[in-house]
């Protein structure tokens, strides 16, 4: 899943354009000298890079690709990265670079959906406040890992008397537990192995050291002094990188983007010198492949979840970022750049996750899948424990968590920096993030894509905005835009609506490892889903009745292009967009623009 200042969210979203004074951020060079652009090419390629290269490449990817059949898997992933994920992500792009605009103002072109960008503006406001959250537990987790030796490496005095540095693994013979097998003993076939419910010290440490967790999301529990001064941390580092908008993220970017690939590539050498690093990759993307996995939909179900979601579709930063290039930029190369660097840096980070891991299963000497975690049990447990087995472990876990800081950084950019919850650094505080992310962050933005694809390509009309996008491009061939139209009217969609009523069938109340959630939680978690969506309707209907003329007349004044969607500077508009030719092709009147005042501070 994030770039702005202030100023330039309120230029972007809610001011009009004619009467927006110079922001003093704004370059002499700029080509538009009233929102400005960025300062080169390089700095937009890296932003949206770090935009869309999220924590899920690191931890979520290659847990997926282990469970769906390996190197199996990357034949839906990249099926699916072609008909949804690089049309998709051309489509936001183009659309926010045509009129310069975000998420709020591009449906200029279909004032009726005007809702939808609220919406994704709401989106963002609540899934950035835990995102937040999460970088606030990956600088813990660099801090305590300026200790010798690492503090979850052994059970130390927080443990408790389930805490065992050492599985204690039991072997099954013809049905019966006969007896206690230690690690060394290996006359027992690893499919009869039966290990009891100990905790690792990682584990343990999590739990109890790091999140102080509660019983439940019943049980608040008191604040957790040291994620909370870890958020506020955070929040500095975000505030400092947006002080002057794109002129100031487009620098730090150029580590915060590039940096993560330097530990990768570390990472990697180091995990492929360890004994058993062969076997961690063989269960990751090896000989272990399955390809009877492709015969199950619901592989195919995770490769278009990744895909969609690795690419941040549906959030509004996509469009805004575009809406700071320069008109003439080449958005279609740009699109495959940004979405192909994304798939393979998700490929690419699990031949080092499970390298490590596998080298952690060889000292356990217990099968790779034993080990194998994902999201937050991958990030800050069973790979904090494979490192803390490695010489100079302090090293490679600064590194590792170092990386993961700087990757949650650069999607939070492009979100809202400012907006910090400390209800999330309570000890119920993980409860309270992993219902957000079942409800908020999921189907929710499945909605949101859908109706975009509806109103860009049905409403406003897909031949209309390619005509649009050559304005920026140049004239394109009929056979060029073939696929194009074939994935926005078909395929994109179909595929969304099959991956929705799936989701929504197969829904299974949220909970946090052997943790339930009350049901006044789920009820919350769907209030939140709610309250999002409903300011489709309500902006709606409010246009509806603001609009003039006979019913038929309101709704089909807001599905055509109000007066003010155009090219943002007056040189772009061509003949197609001149104000002659837009007042014959308009509509008498259009209701006025809604004015949210969302109070935020940095977001697109």
């Amino acid at each position: 899943m994030r770039e702005y200042s202030w100023n330039s969210f309120k230029d972007l979203i809610f001011r009009n354009p004619a009467v927006v004074d110079q922001d003093p951020h704004v370059d002499d060079g700029d080509e538009n000298t009233e929102r400005g652009n960025w300062a080169s090419k390089r700095e937009y390629i890296l932003s949206t890079i770090g935009y869309a290269v999220g924590l899920g490449n690191i931890w979520r990817f290659p847990y997926l690709a282990y469970k769906n059949g390996g190197g199996a898997f990357l034949i839906p992933y990249f099926v699916m990265l072609v008909v949804t994920g690089i049309p998709l992500f051309f489509l936001e792009s183009a659309f926010g670079q045509f009129c310069s605009q975000g998420p709020i103002n591009v449906w200029r072109a279909v004032p009726l959906l005007q809702g939808v960008g609220i919406a994704m503006l709401m989106v963002t406001l609540i899934v950035s406040i835990y995102y937040n959250v999460i970088i606030a537990y990956s600088l813990y987790y660099m801090f305590a890992s300026f200790q010798s030796p690492l503090p979850w490496s052994s059970c130390f005095s927080w443990a408790d008397s389930n805490c065992s540095d050492t599985p204690t693994v039991y072997c099954n013979v013809s049905g019966v537990v006969v007896s206690n097998w230690t690690l060394e003993n290996r006359t027992c076939p690893s499919s009869d192995m039966i290990t009891i419910p100990m905790h690792s010290p990682s584990e343990q440490y999590w739990d109890r050291v790091a999140l102080q967790r509660s019983s439940g999301l019943d049980e608040t529990g008191p604040v957790v002094w040291h994620l909370a001064l870890c958020l506020l941390l955070s929040t500095m580092f975000t505030a400092a990188a947006l002080i002057r908008g794109i002129k100031s993220s487009g620098k730090v970017v150029y580590f915060t983007a590039t940096f993560p690939y330097v530990v990768i590539v570390i990472l990697l050498i180091r995990g492929l010198t360890l004994e058993g690093a062969r076997d961690g990759i063989e269960f990751y993307i090896g000989s272990q492949s399955n390809l009877t996995k492709l015969t199950e939909a619901q592989v195919w179900k995770d490769a278009a979840t990744q895909t969609f979601y690795s690419l941040s579709i549906g959030w509004g930063g996509v469009m805004t970022l575009a809406s700071y290039n320069n008109f003439h930029n080449n958005m279609f190369r740009d699109s495959f750049v940004v979405t192909l660097t994304n798939a393979g840096t998700s490929v690419f980070a699990g031949f080092a996750i499970f390298s490590i891991l596998g080298h952690m299963a060889h000292i356990y000497k217990m099968p790779v899948g034993e080990v194998v975690k994902e999201g937050f049990g991958l990030a800050f447990i069973a790979y904090p424990d494979a490192l803390s087995k490695l010489p100079i472990s302090p090293l490679w876990s600064t590194l590792f968590f170092f990386m993961l800081l700087t990757v949650g950084l650069d999607s939070q950019f492009a979100g809202i920096g400012e907006i910090s919850s400390y209800s999330h650094c309570l000890s119920a505080g993980i409860y309270w993030v992993t219902l957000i992310d079942q409800f908020v962050a999921s189907w929710v933005l499945l909605i949101l894509v859908l109706l975009e694809i509806a109103g860009v390509c049905y409403i406003y009309g897909g031949n209309r905005f390619i005509k649009d996008i050559e304005m920026m491009l140049g004239n394109k061939s009929f056979v060029f835009w073939l696929w194009w139209r074939v994935c926005w009217f078909f395929l994109s969609p179909c595929i969304i609506v099959a991956i929705l009523v799936w989701s929504l069938m197969t829904f299974t109340p949220p909970s946090y490892g052997a943790v339930k959630f009350p049901d006044w939680g789920v009820a919350l978690g769907w209030s939140m889903a709610v309250f999002i969506l409903l300011w489709i309707p309500i902006i709606a209907v409010y246009k509806l009745m603001r609009a003039e003329g006979s019913p038929w007349k309101r709704l089909k004044s807001l599905c055509s292009p109000s007066e003010e969607w155009h090219p943002y500077l007056d040189i772009h508009r061509g003949e197609r967009y001149s104000a002659e030719h837009c007042r014959h092709r308009m509509t008498p009147k259009h209701t006025p623009e809604v004015n949210v005042n969302v109070i935020t501070s940095s977001w697109l």
